[in-house]
């Protein structure tokens, strides 16, 4: 059962030799990626992790959990962020990446401290997005005055 529900997060190409994600499964990494980026894991981040990916992808319990393992297990695999920022460019506009974008800072603030590495992720983030500076300075002004 679980496997059938993380297939459904994931997808292969034809020859099966690439695997490529679903939005999903691409920004619960990213987020994770943000949570790891201090190597000081927080229950609060963890906690604003849950609950930025039930909010964006109203999901249902289960799916929620196996989407959050997956993303972390995803995460910690990956070699860049690359494959999960490409698939955001095909399939989101602008409006929703500014979304992911948001949703990226909660977490880095989520433990009321900013690392400069969480920054900095964020930062590599926004530019394989092809966010602007100045929205990416937007963004975490929006987050740190709310």
């Amino acid at each position: 059962m679980l496997k059938s529900v993380v297939e459904l997060f994931k997808r292969s190409n034809d020859e099966g030799q690439n695997q490529t994600f679903s939005v999903e499964l691409a920004t619960a990494a990213l987020l994770s990626e943000v949570i790891r980026a201090d190597n000081n894991t927080d229950e609060r981040e963890k906690q604003a992790y849950r609950e930025i990916v039930q909010r964006q992808f109203s999901l249902d319990q289960s799916t929620l959990e196996s989407l959050l393992s997956e993303g972390e297990q995803t995460a910690e695999e990956a070699v860049d962020l690359v494959q999960f920022t490409q698939v955001i460019n095909e399939s989101c506009d602008n409006d929703k990446k500014k979304v992911i974008l948001t949703s990226l800072w909660e977490i880095a603030y989520a433990d009321n401290s900013l690392a400069p590495m969480e920054e900095h992720t964020i930062r590599r983030i926004a530019d394989l997005l092809y966010i602007p500076h100045s929205q990416f300075i937007k963004t975490k002004l929006s987050v740190t005055d709310s």
